[in-house]
């Protein structure tokens, strides 16, 4: 059932018939989810079925699922082509469930940091070696937990494969022998490393294993009851599957070598989910914006996690990121051209991406398994014309 919306309907009359007729046209369904649904707001969501299907044809990606909402309605969601081609077809559904890759670095790593320091147990301006001595050595003693959310802490991106191959407690001790590659707070390095050390940070903290903690304090809370790490049986058989390994295709087990040999639960990949349940996560950072909730984190705390701050790399500022989350930076392409200054975002090199736009009131999701089946699949610059289309047709 379509819940009418007077704030859209309000601004757009005209444009909302058109965009209606489209909606009617189209055979797009939104009555199955449990999210409430609203009319699209403009007939320039026209062309994203267009964009996406070119991609599909071109080879990107098998197929997606596409979510527009604003904080408490559903604006557009549609699934396109397949989740699976090999070795048998299976059509793209809105309940699939995607391997999100760095997209864990945000929704699980920051927002479980983020939890911690909204109670005080954590802060973001001390040493990650006041919590993890062991970390301390080769001159890394003076990281600190904002660098790490950052990039900025001199870290290499990925260390050797072989570190993580005799289990999760070697792999940690390789972790504390690295030598930082820059100094920190000088270079912005996008790095898995940083978010690996976050994950084990959380652990540390709360007492409890990463994915133990974010279930506890970010999912259930929000109710995303389809999200997690190693997901269970009936979820893995819904997943949209990646490439192989061993000549086994990946359906609902980790892509990420590093997050698999860590078991499937680590700080920078692993995490699992739907549309619906990202669409929820994003609709909750829309009201914390608002200032009108308190979960996971009071709005103090998202103000502080989604401020903009300057990166830079031989000493000239490149770009912004946010704790977490990027902003505009070069790994932005997927951003778009036309969302404001509070967006915030970050993709997955599964063919996911998600970004969160308070001034405009708007989350966009886009999931895909764009590995499938060779590998060799491309989604940012389609996302990123998404993105533009959906930052473009909001007026606030």
């Amino acid at each position: 059932m379509l819940h009418w919306n007077p704030k859209v309907s309000s601004r757009h009359p005209v444009i909302l018939f058109i965009g209606l007729a489209f909606f009617l046209n189209t055979g797009e369904d939104l009555s199955d989810s449990p999210l409430q649904a609203a009319q699209p707001q403009a007939s320039s969501f026209e062309l994203i079925e267009t964009i996406v299907k070119k991609g599909i044809k071109d080879g990107k990606m098998p197929g997606a699922v596409v979510v527009i909402a604003d904080h408490d309605k559903v604006l557009y969601r549609r699934a396109f082509g397949n989740r699976q081609v090999e070795p048998v077809a299976e059509p793209m559904t809105l309940d699939t469930v995607f391997d999100l890759a760095s997209l864990t670095k945000p929704i699980a790593t920051t927002t479980s940091v983020m939890k911690l320091i909204d109670e005080g147990k954590l802060s973001l301006r001390a040493n990650v070696s006041e919590y993890l001595p062991a970390f301390g050595q080769h001159g890394k003693d003076v990281i600190t937990v904002e660098d790490l959310l950052l990039h900025v802490g001199g870290l290499i991106p990925d260390n050797s494969l072989n570190d993580y191959r005799n289990g999760v407690e070697m792999s940690w001790k390789n972790i504390c022998e690295l030598k930082p590659i820059t100094k920190r707070g000088t270079r912005f390095t996008y790095t898995d490393v940083g978010f690996i050390v976050l994950g084990k940070l959380v652990e540390k903290v709360s007492g409890q294993t990463l994915d133990d903690f974010a279930q506890a304090n970010v999912f259930q809370p929000l109710e995303m009851s389809e999200t997690s790490f190693n997901p269970r049986a009936e979820l893995r058989k819904r997943a949209a599957p990646t490439e192989q390994r061993d000549g086994k295709w990946f359906k609902g087990e980790v892509h990420d070598p590093r997050a698999h040999l860590l078991n499937g639960v680590a700080g920078h990949a692993g995490l699992f989910s739907t549309a619906d349940d990202l669409t929820r996560y994003g609709q909750q950072m829309l009201r914390l914006a608002m200032g009108n909730e308190r979960l996971p984190f009071g709005p103090k705390t998202f103000s502080v996690m989604t401020r903009p701050r300057s990166v830079e790399r031989d000493s000239k500022v490149i770009g912004t990121r946010t704790y977490g989350w990027d902003h505009r930076s070069p790994f932005s392409s997927n951003r778009g051209d036309q969302f404001s200054d509070s967006a915030f975002g970050h993709g997955g090199f599964t063919g996911t991406v998600m970004w969160i736009d308070p001034e405009k009131d708007r989350v966009f999701i886009f999931l895909s398994n764009r590995l499938h089946p060779d590998g060799n699949g491309s989604v940012n610059r389609i996302a990123g014309e998404i993105a533009s289309i959906i930052g473009a047709a909001t007026k606030r």
